[in-house]
């Protein structure tokens, strides 16, 4: 990874210091009431009302800020490495502003709240607002294993935008058009939008056909956009010629390291997850496990076990697939340290994977080779040897079998 720049790093410290100053100017935060705030291009929707009922939470912190980007850019977090510890701040530090609202009622005449919060999120710059409350500012920080932390809650009774919402000509054109939400979805991720854009904006109901908009939860939009991404790589990936070598990468982010071994094969893809006694989701003294695959066609039900993870590991790696126009079958093994003690959301896995796959690749000619260089590394990195992974692996041992072109040579 490159490092980051002296510009990156004085944003860094800015907001950090930034958000010190205003922790300490709001101590009696319950009894805030009204904010003149700036928002980053993001809402959040919420899945724990019984749906088709949900909260649309409008996120911003407690005063105007031009970097406020910062507190909702995974991306930027990643590249310059900021710790566990960062981003909780940053999103402690935002007001999740909220309303109830049917998933539906992007439809309905009586939808003021709903429209403001698509504006924010399909904006292209954060934009200034102002804020009234119905009540006092609840505590946030929640972990999950899909969504990020989101901060400070409370009702809203009032909002406006004070500044021009700008929106990319690229998204106003397929929101304008009455097309499925895949192939919007497909149309600007070739038009470099990123996968946390567009689950943003999959989530307020902004794409598809006209007739089926609606709202759909942050955690749904987030494993949708994954798969759906993935998916549509895969159309393209399956027609590729296998890859040459075996190749195996590695990598590390907040605790979260994974060992990527990609094997000349049709495309196949297995994921397994292992968190380490202390770790953030797992108190126990012992190593618990997950695990989750799929073959040459793809999976018919949603990978219960592994999650949202499944699909975020899935994707970068999917994307190296495209960069070489190759194809290969995929063995993941995520290890979760017990550095990594709160749980920030999915997009963790998602740069983790990327960090692994930007890093050295390691080339062998043979299998047993190869997968004695990963018990090795995963030993001495990582304080971890993979060898019963290794033998549970059903990926492995479809491998290990003879093709029908061997057996007929």
């Amino acid at each position: 990874m490159p490092e980051e720049s002296n510009e990156e790093k004085d944003i860094k410290f800015e907001v950090i210091k930034k958000i010190a100053n205003t922790k300490f100017k709001y101590k009696d935060i319950e009894k805030v009431s009204q904010i003149s705030s700036s928002s980053p291009p993001s809402v959040f929707i919420g899945s724990k009302l019984k749906y088709p009922l949900v909260n649309v939470g409008i996120l911003s912190p407690l005063e105007r800020d031009e970097d406020v980007w910062v507190y909702d850019d995974a991306e930027f977090w990643a590249k310059n490495n900021f710790g566990i510890r960062d981003v909780i701040n940053l999103r402690e530090s935002l007001l999740n502003s909220r309303f109830q609202s049917k998933v539906t009622d992007i439809r309905s005449s009586s939808k003021k709240f709903v429209d403001m919060a698509q504006e924010i999120a399909i904006a292209s710059k954060p934009v200034d607002l102002e804020i009234e409350l119905k009540s006092k500012v609840g505590p946030g920080f929640k972990r999950d294993r899909v969504v990020l932390p989101q901060g400070m809650h409370a009702p809203l009774k009032k909002a406006t935008i004070t500044s021009n919402v700008k929106i990319d000509q690229k998204l106003d054109k397929v929101m304008n058009d009455d097309i499925k939400a895949a192939e919007a979805v497909e149309f600007l991720y070739k038009n470099s939008f990123s996968e946390y854009t567009l689950s943003k904006i999959l989530s307020v109901g902004v794409l598809g056909m006209k007739k089926d908009r609606k709202l759909v939860p942050t955690r749904w939009s987030i494993t949708a956009t994954d798969d759906m991404l993935g998916k549509q790589l895969l159309e393209k990936i399956r027609q590729y010629k296998w890859i040459e070598n075996y190749e195996f990468f590695f990598g590390e982010f907040m605790g979260n390291c994974y060992l990527i071994m990609l094997f000349p094969n049709i495309f196949s893809y297995e994921l397994f997850e292992l968190y380490m006694p202390g770790s953030s989701w797992n108190p126990s003294n012992d190593i618990k496990a997950s695990t989750d695959m799929e073959d040459f066609y793809g999976r018919t039900s949603y990978a219960s076990n592994t999650a949202g993870g499944y699909y975020a590991a899935r994707l970068p790696i999917l994307e190296y697939l495209e960069s070489i126009q190759r194809q290969a079958s995929i063995l993941a093994i995520r290890i979760e340290l017990p550095t990594y003690w709160a749980a920030l959301g999915v997009w963790v896995v998602r740069e983790s994977v990327k960090k692994a796959m930007e890093n050295k690749k390691f080339q062998f000619d043979d299998m047993k080779e190869m997968i004695e260089s990963v018990r090795k590394v995963g030993m001495i990195k990582f304080g971890y040897d993979p060898t019963k992974i290794f033998k549970k692996s059903k990926l492995i041992a479809s491998l290990d079998q003879k093709s029908l072109t061997e057996f007929f040579a």
